[in-house]
């Protein structure tokens, strides 16, 4: 599998806050200075995310260890172990930043829309 090309990652996480910010910009300042702070996570958790993931892609979840002289095995990755802590804290950053959209940015649930139908 060859290595994709991509941007710097520096950049990549400046384009993700770009496009959360754009969300929020409608947001009252005393609130968006709230949101600031939860944006610059969310980007920087997904691009670290995107990064492991195609590390795990290429290495697989698991790396092998030796303790001593005769005590091999298999474990999961520390890539693996990373990513599975950063999703559950990129989950609760989103969950935070859902709750905090303008109400004309949202979109209705299924559910909400049938309800008014």
């Amino acid at each position: 599998m060859a290595a994709r090309k991509k941007k710097p990652k520096e950049q990549r996480i400046k384009e993700a806050k770009k496009e959360l910010r754009k969300i929020f910009e409608e947001l009252e300042e005393n609130k968006r200075d709230l949101v600031t702070p939860l944006i610059e996570k969310a980007a920087f958790m997904s691009v670290e995310l995107d990064d492991l993931q195609e590390t795990i892609e290429q290495n697989g979840w698991t790396s092998e260890y030796k303790n001593g002289e005769n005590q091999y095995g298999t474990k999961k990755s520390p890539e693996a172990e990373t990513y599975i802590a950063l999703s559950k804290n990129y989950a609760a950053v989103i969950k935070q930043l859902t709750e905090l959209v303008p109400a004309a940015k949202r979109k209705k649930s299924r559910l909400e829309a049938m309800k008014e139908g």
